[in-house]
């Protein structure tokens, strides 16, 4: 008898622990995309979108966290920006004029692209989901997601499909390879010791 009375009272304790737990991830990973903003190749005159680690870091995210808590954390980070904290890229005015300017669609597909990650990332069997072709193929559909937002609002302020395209995926092709594939590793070895 004593022994479900403990258990109904560590049982909310566990509850505040786990949430406080899940709480603390989803903050610390907004961080961390914001430290990656910060680590930037300003591309001017050439576009007026920067080369950063965000991605990488909007990638990892989605990766490691899942789809659930990677689009809390990214929707976090917007809300962070917006609001006038210094996250976004340091070659942009910040706030909202960085969300409705030149990369705002780039920012504003964060939270998508980082749920799409995690959610192809995390279905499929045990080996399967632990795989690092599965990681990179969900980068990969992932970072579509986030150069079909990041066009399609380049497009909107040139009304040139190829504007658009030279602004904003010209210049950051290779990178982006890189960036799926350094992901992909890092979510495969780090999900391989669950």
């Amino acid at each position: 008898m004593a022994r479900p009375a403990i258990q109904t009272l560590s049982s909310p304790q566990d509850r505040i622990l786990e949430a406080s737990r899940q709480v603390a991830l989803v903050v610390g990973a907004s961080l961390a995309v914001a430290l990656c903003a910060h680590i930037t190749i300003p591309l001017m005159p050439l576009t007026p979108v920067p080369l950063t680690v965000q991605n990488l870091g909007v990638l990892l995210v989605g990766l490691l966290l899942g789809s659930r808590r990677g689009f809390a954390a990214l929707v976090l980070y917007l809300a962070e920006g917006a609001v006038g904290l210094p996250v976004f890229n340091p070659t942009g005015p910040g706030g909202i004029a960085q969300l409705v300017g030149p990369t705002g669609g780039f920012l504003m597909a964060y939270p998508f692209v980082a749920f799409l990650a995690g959610y192809i990332f995390e279905r499929g069997s045990k080996s399967e989901t632990k795989s690092f072709l599965r990681a990179a193929i969900a980068g990969l559909l992932a970072e579509m997601v986030l150069f079909a937002g990041g066009l399609t609002w380049l497009y909107l302020f040139t009304h040139s499909l190829a504007k658009a395209a030279y602004l904003g995926l010209y210049w950051f092709l290779a990178a982006e390879v890189i960036k799926v594939m350094l992901a992909a590793g890092i979510a495969n070895r780090w999900r391989s010791k669950e």
